[in-house]
């Protein structure tokens, strides 16, 4: 009578998960070359690259236990070391740090110098302890370097982080079974049916990691085009868009607190007159200089953008005083960085209106009003800051409801998104 399944136990073939192991690698490696065509991020690259070097190294130790190859004992197992410490490096040209190729091989090359001694290589715990120590070290570095990632909340960023952990955590599971078990009684159990569970393990992380790593990279491809799409070309700090979304998360933040905010509006002086007496190439340097001049002279929490043509826009926290303030340091700061400018005396200088409001003031009635005062700043001699006098203007975030105010939403979410850009970009 035949045995009820439930009594068949499984049975993992090692040979058979090695062989799934390397393909299922490999196709992942090339998929990730793939996507790296497609959207040129350099750390697909790496990580397709560290994918095949790992599937190929899994082939190499394989048949190193079938016959004998005529390579120095130990490359399959050094060709793997190396794919992890490309997969640690590829995270960090992810987030645009430089790469450590002699940390990348030098996992591989202490197995290799430690595999030139015999006694090394007929002890088979020790083999098990370093080369486990040498992966989850790597892996290890990898989710550090993951967890760098500053402009995703813990909650979004906790997979790229976790699945890493979990995978260097497996692989110090040998460390104490060769250190307490006697004799070779670890390396006998690591052999049977401990080392299917491995390679399982080992094809679920790559596959986990493959789809990680092709999340990351669409968000980045996403954020990137986000980013362009609020930026101003030429100066690098936010445009007319960009202010536009990222001013009322900042006035909502200030209603809620009861306290004002202040817009401040920046026009170039004889800005024609620049570019038609030294060409349009001087005036776009004369335009990024002032953008770097008053990005360095504000706040990172201040909202900086090109609203058009010469004119600039800021949106900060605070009332008269505190914008009164902030514009004459840009207007000092510009005028003395702005004498020469790309080899040609301009003796460059700007105008500069501000009005404030109290909290909940409305944007549109502030931009207006810093308007006015910038006109007569202009009118009345230029390179000076004129002030609007605080008066009644519409009310626009202190009639929302606290409910809808803490919401979040689409609109919210990229609100914030761009508030971020705006403390990024320049600083």
């Amino acid at each position: 009578m035949p045995a009820p399944l439930s009594a068949v136990p499984i049975a993992l073939d090692v040979t058979t998960l090695f062989i799934v192991a390397t393909c299922v690698t490999g196709l992942l490696g090339l998929l990730l070359l793939v996507a790296w065509a497609r959207n040129r991020i350099p750390a697909l690259a790496w990580w397709g690259a560290a994918y095949l070097v790992g599937g190929f190294s899994v082939a190499v130790w394989s048949l190193e236990r079938l016959i004998v190859l005529p390579t120095p004992i130990g490359i399959g197992n050094a060709m793997l070391f190396i794919a992890c410490g490309m997969m640690w490096n590829a995270a960090r040209v992810f987030h645009g740090r430089r790469v450590l190729i002699s940390a990348l091989i030098g996992g591989a090359c202490l197995w290799l110098f430690s595999c030139v001694f015999a006694d090394f290589a007929a002890w088979p715990s020790g083999r098990i302890v370093l080369s486990s120590t040498i992966i989850a070290g790597y892996t290890f570095a990898t989710a550090a370097e993951l967890s760098r990632e500053r402009r995703q909340r813990l909650r979004r960023r906790w997979p790229a982080i976790f699945v890493p952990m979990l995978h260097g955590a497996v692989f110090l599971f040998p460390l104490p079974l060769a250190s307490f078990l006697p004799g070779d009684s670890a390396t006998v159990l690591l052999s049977t049916g401990w080392v299917a569970l491995f390679v399982l393990e080992l094809m679920l992380y790559a596959v986990g990691t493959a789809f990680i790593v092709l999340v990351l990279a669409n968000e980045r491809s996403v954020r990137i085009h986000r980013d362009a799409s609020v930026t101003d070309e030429l100066t690098s700090v936010l445009n007319r868009r960009g202010v536009l979304q990222a001013a009322p998360l900042l006035m909502a933040q200030q209603a809620r607190r009861g306290a004002p905010v202040s817009v401040l509006m920046f026009d170039l002086d004889h800005f024609k007159q620049i570019n038609d007496r030294f060409g349009h190439a001087v005036g776009d340097q004369a335009l990024h200089l002032f953008a770097t001049t008053a990005t360095a002279s504000t706040r990172a929490t201040d909202i900086i953008g090109r609203f058009g043509g010469e004119e600039f826009v800021a949106i900060l926290p605070g009332g008269p005083s505190d914008a009164k303030i902030v514009a004459e340091r840009v207007r000092a700061a510009f005028q003395a960085a702005g004498v020469t400018v790309a080899d040609c005396d301009l003796n460059a200088t700007v105008s500069v209106g501000t009005a404030s409001g109290a909290a909940g003031t409305d944007l549109i009635a502030l931009l207006a009003a810093a308007d006015a005062a910038l006109y007569r700043a202009k009118s009345n001699g230029r390179n000076r800051v004129e002030q609007e006098a605080e008066v009644e203007m519409p009310v626009l975030y202190a009639t929302t409801r606290p409910a809808e105010r803490e919401r979040p939403g689409p609109i919210r979410a990229a609100a914030d998104e761009t508030l971020a850009i705006s403390s990024a970009v320049g600083r």
